[in-house]
């Protein structure tokens, strides 16, 4: 490792200051550009929530301590901050400002960035990091965790190890839902509790504590399976923080200690076949009759919908817009198989239908429609309060999900990692292992870069103590942790050759799952563009 690493960490960061400020520039000409017609400047958008994105894991990756895990912080602000510059150049010439072009050329040409470059992203360098990570045969990085939190990683890690693992190939390859063996030891241990206040039944004791182990043990659930493990406890959290940000005190005291219980499962009907992420635009009809809500439309990509017992469905029950929405539980009996059909008593109907998917298969992502199906006042969250909050409810949750999906991200990223190594040790090639060529050390210590700064990243936004940023910082850890899963599976894969394009091998289904986080809990463009982009050009004015 360099010998002058506290230097180079401190020379980094100076500059991704300095990168920061410009980039700051460039959003207030952006903001001026589109202030009569917004969605004229998306390109410029994506380009600087993509670049704040980079700088952001870059700064987390930064404050990893340890020999290794520090030269691995570096070279990924280095690799971060060139992408960082090459989005922000294409900003820089689509607003025409001379100026802004100069200044991000002087950052480019600036000699402690030239000599951090030469210092840590070059052959030699890359060799002995990537080295190092396969004989260690991780990124080093030893993340400081309370106790408690420490304590429960471990216990679901054992979990993971133990059940998930030898499960996880079988679920993929014959497009199983999960099985009680995973679901009933994920119960016993309080799983669906982890962001439910002891007060009602959960293991929660601060908001902040439960949001770090949530991220802890969601990584290490994912390492195992995202499909089968990972995503179990996305579902119960969204629909707690939503009781908990809306309900009645009724209905947290009923229905919270049940869903930490993991009694009944549940999942999320947000998504509609017309709409996508625009969740202000839902058109699911729900109609006032005596005593509650008739339900008439469908959704689409409702995870867990067969297995779940409850829904938290998003229903229009007003005009138009994000202020006509509603959220309601909705009730049904829990169904194993790729279909089912559900009527009531007086007559309202639902059905599902599996989407057959490349990857992320176990929980299944349905398509769901409702026919007269009846709804009662108390399932409406807020009850009559609730009426027209379903919007902000929504969103409510969902922050919890984008820092849980960049802990998923994060646990997919580091499987992959693993598997490369173990593989790049064992399987030889013109008389070598695999391991001992600087092409494949130069892939590995990338790799294990980036999965180690958006790692910190997650836990970073999990401990912020600012909830005006959560939404904004959730986006970001999302934004750049599920692209990087991407990335870091497919190299993972290239690194097994032929093997690992065949489904026996479980780098096939990291690379497979890993396309699907950049999807849901929020499209990348959607986070690039209403979030995150909207959030820097706000800050800029």
């Amino acid at each position: 490792m360099p010998a002058d690493l506290n230097a180079l960490r401190r020379d980094a960061a100076r500059w991704l200051t300095d990168l920061e400020h410009a980039a700051t520039a460039l959003a207030t000409r952006v903001a001026q550009r589109g202030a009569a017609a917004p969605d004229r400047v998306q390109v410029e958008c994506f380009d600087l929530a993509w670049a704040a994105a980079d700088r952001r894991a870059a700064q987390a990756g930064l404050a990893a301590d340890g020999p290794l895990a520090g030269a691995l912080g570096v070279l990924f602000a280095t690799e971060a901050g060139e992408g960082a510059l090459a989005r922000l150049d294409a900003v820089a010439r689509a607003c025409g400002e001379a100026a802004d072009e100069e200044a991000l050329a002087a950052l480019r040409a600036a000699p402690a960035w030239r000599a951090l470059l030469r210092a840590v992203a070059v052959p030699d360098a890359l060799d002995r990091v990537g080295a190092a990570v396969i004989e260690r045969g991780d990124d080093g990085d030893d993340l400081p965790l309370d106790e408690a939190t420490q304590m429960a990683r471990d216990a679901f890690a054992r979990l993971a190890a133990e059940v998930v693992a030898p499960l996880a190939g079988a679920i993929h390859r014959d497009d199983l839902t999960v099985p009680d063996a995973i679901l009933t030891p994920m119960r016993d241990m309080g799983a669906f509790g982890l962001a439910i206040p002891d007060d009602f039944g959960g293991v929660a004791v601060d908001e902040q504590t439960a949001a770090v182990t949530m991220v802890a043990v969601t990584e290490v659930l994912s390492e195992a399976s995202l499909a089968a493990a990972g995503s179990l406890i996305t579902r119960p959290e969204i629909l707690s923080r939503a009781l908990l940000a809306g309900g009645t005190e009724a209905q947290k005291h009923d229905w919270l200690p049940r869903i930490a219980a993991g009694r009944p499962l549940c999942a999320i009907a947000i998504t509609e076949p017309d709409y996508g992420s625009d969740v202000a635009a839902l058109q699911l009809r729900a109609t006032r009759v005596p005593g509650g809500w008739r339900l008439d439309g469908a959704k689409t990509w409702c995870t867990f919908a067969g297995k779940a017992e409850l829904l938290m469905v998003v229903a229009r029950t007003g005009g138009e817009g994000h202020r006509g929405l509603s959220l309601m539980m909705v009730e049904k009996p829990s169904d194993d198989g790729h279909a089912f059909a559900h009527v009531q008593p007086g007559g309202g109907r639902m059905e599902g239908r599996a989407i057959a998917t490349i990857g992320y298969r176990g929980m299944h992502s349905f398509d769901l429609s409702f026919d007269a199906w009846f709804v009662a006042d108390d399932r409406v969250i807020g009850e009559e309060g609730g009426v027209g909050r379903g919007f902000y409810l929504t969103m409510a949750g969902m922050t919890g999900g984008r820092m849980q999906t960049a802990a998923r991200a994060s646990g997919v990223m580091r499987a992959a990692v693993r598997a490369a190594i173990a593989h790049a040790r064992d399987r030889r090639v013109f008389g070598a292992a695999l391991g001992d060529y600087p092409l494949t050390r130069a892939k590995i210590a990338r790799m294990a870069a980036r999965a180690m700064a958006c790692r910190r990243l997650a836990f970073e936004v999990a401990r912020g103590r600012d909830p005006a940023a959560a939404s904004f910082e959730a986006a970001l850890a999302k934004l750049i942790a599920c692209r990087s899963a991407e990335a870091v599976t497919r190299e993972a894969l290239q690194i097994h050759g032929g093997l690992g394009y065949a489904e026996e091998t479980a780098v096939s289904r990291l690379f497979v799952d890993a396309r699907v986080l950049s999807i849901f809990e929020g499209a990348e463009e959607t986070l690039a563009l209403k979030v995150v982009g909207r959030g820097l050009l706000e800050r800029a004015v």
